[in-house]
């Protein structure tokens, strides 16, 4: 009997838990004059459990992509904390950037090198073994092999995307930080793309967060999701759970719902009025 008790006493008490991956509190950035601050991140907190897929939505000007150059480190953040792979990115953030990639098509590398010139140069940054062998193979991954050896100016949009992608795989980053993923890639090499990094994430275990405008990419990919307005975290949950709350059909409806503060949104925002 003792026995007993004692075994189920240890089955109740447990509880298996994630780590958390990313871990940000009270996060804000401010611009402008103390008497008229432009709050670009009026103060957010959010956590990415290890191994998940989190999006970061909202209209332009809503905050993502200043929060991602915060985590970064790129941004000096005006109060908050950041804590990444149990870091405190403020302090040590050093320590962790091998660690750590990104990848965003509105960043452009250096026109003048080659793609290859341009992947050996990151390569080298993050120490990666084998580079050369390293970058044939992001090549044939992400069908890219004919560019190698093309000046980066000499892309399209769609390619530039590819190698952005590539250069944010290279040191195969336990953190990945993606803006707008899919960007310019036609719906075929897209789908291609989030096949990649559903394989990437379960191979790896490793943890992304994205900011997206592509919603259909959000429900297929995310875990969680948070939506951004005016520099502020408004609602969060996953896209079915979200879907459901506002009464629509889609992500898409209730992402407008939100920009637009019309339907469940407009509701929401006059019970926290």
């Amino acid at each position: 009997m003792v026995r007993l008790i004692s075994s189920l006493h240890m089955t109740e008490t447990f509880i298996p838990t994630v780590p958390t991956a990313i871990a940000v509190a009270g996060l804000a950035k401010t611009y402008g004059e103390a008497d008229k601050p432009v709050h670009a991140v009026a103060g957010i907190d959010f956590s990415v459990p290890a191994g998940s897929v989190t999006a970061l939505l909202g209209g332009n000007g809503a905050g993502k992509t200043t929060t991602i150059a915060m985590l970064l480190g790129l941004l000096k953040p005006s109060a908050g904390s950041i804590h990444i792979l149990d870091t405190d990115m403020l302090r040590d953030r050093h320590h962790v950037l091998p660690r750590l990639n990104f990848s965003s098509p509105y960043v452009d590398l250096p026109h003048r090198l080659t793609v290859r010139q341009n992947l050996m140069v990151f390569a080298g940054l993050y120490a990666v073994s084998q580079a050369s062998r390293r970058i044939e193979q992001l090549a044939e991954e992400l069908n890219f092999a004919t560019l190698l050896d093309r000046p980066a100016g000499a892309l399209s949009a769609g390619q530039k995307t590819r190698v952005a992608l590539a250069k944010a795989l290279i040191n195969q980053p336990d953190v990945l930080l993606l803006d707008e993923p899919t960007a310019s890639l036609d719906p075929d090499t897209a789908d291609w793309v989030r096949s990649l990094l559903e394989k990437y994430r379960a191979e790896r275990g490793a943890t992304i967060l994205l900011a997206s405008h592509n919603m259909s990419e959000v429900e297929r990919l995310c875990d969680q999701v948070l939506m951004m307005k005016q520099g502020r975290i408004v609602d969060r949950g996953t896209a079915p759970d979200l879907v459901a709350k506002y009464g629509r059909q889609n992500l898409e409806q209730v992402f407008l719902d939100i920009a637009r503060g019309q339907g469940k949104a407009a509701e929401l925002e006059g019970l926290s009025a």
